[in-house]
């Protein structure tokens, strides 16, 4: 765990913000998709990358909602590209389809940030009859990822730019079931505990991540894969747990946006 104030070699710390981080770059001619875009995180991601000059796709499960952040967001930055399209992770068909449709629309893709999850939520099954969570925040975006790389890879290539895919894993990796994941016992009810379910899922994440950069490197692609803690943020992620609900969360950054309930996260490699 880092000092709340203390800085890094980059030069920044907890305290820092995604525009105080990002101040120096242009990201004019970048195209990025941001999965769970319409609320936490993934909207203040989509914000800061659209200030940056980026075109940002916000990839959400609930349209009208990414809507109302996209006329936000366009009131506060007038000139910035955002579009929205609807998403749903705990569907495979769904994934295929926002990927199919993504394709037939000839956008490049630079940055692909599988920023969406749920945590701590009940026992449920998805639509594919998997446990929720690790169908929604691995299986989701490891499908993602997969039907998205040849894209990735051709903008790459065309304009000889570093693509960039992130996985927004979790210090709760570590709570994990003792075993790490249960792939024999991902539906098992019985033994069920929805934070280890999530530490689980989270895990799934990071190692996701390192392999993907293993492959990369390996194949000499121009594209990076890293796995990242964004700090304790208060977000309606805790929604289903009680006990966090009722606890004051030390953000890891504060941001300067007009939207005060979400904090910028600073970015914690676990690659």
């Amino acid at each position: 765990m880092w000092i709340i104030g203390w800085k890094g070699p980059s030069g920044f710390s907890a305290r820092s913000t995604a525009e105080e981080v990002t101040q120096e770059i242009d990201g004019t001619g970048l195209t990025a998709i941001v999965t769970g875009a319409s609320s936490g995180i993934g909207m203040e991601t989509t914000r800061v990358l659209a200030l940056r000059g980026v075109h940002v796709v916000m990839a959400v499960r609930n349209v009208d909602a990414g809507k109302s952040v996209k006329e936000a967001l366009l009131k506060e930055l007038p000139s910035s590209k955002i579009d929205v399209m609807e998403l749903d992770l705990s569907s495979l068909a769904a994934v295929r389809k926002f990927a199919s449709d993504y394709q037939s629309s000839g956008l490049p893709l630079d940055l692909l940030i599988n920023n969406a999850g749920i945590m701590a939520c009940p026992f449920m099954l998805s639509q594919d009859n998997t446990e929720l969570q690790f169908a929604t925040n691995h299986i989701g975006h490891f499908l993602l990822t997969n039907l998205l790389l040849d894209t990735m890879k051709q903008t790459s290539q065309e304009s000889n730019t570093e693509g960039r895919i992130i996985n927004l894993s979790s210090e709760a990796h570590r709570f994990a079931y003792h075993e790490g994941i249960r792939f024999d016992k991902i539906n098992n009810e019985s033994e069920y505990n929805s934070m280890r379910a999530y530490g689980q899922s989270k895990l799934a994440n990071i190692l996701h991540a390192n392999e993907l950069a293993r492959c990369l490197k390996e194949e000499g692609v121009q594209i990076t894969a890293n796995s990242l803690h964004p700090g304790g943020i208060g977000t309606n992620l805790f929604r289903h747990s009680s006990i966090l609900n009722g606890m004051p969360i030390s953000a890891s950054a504060v941001s300067p946006s007009k939207f005060p309930q979400h904090s910028s996260p600073l970015i914690h490699v676990t690659h």
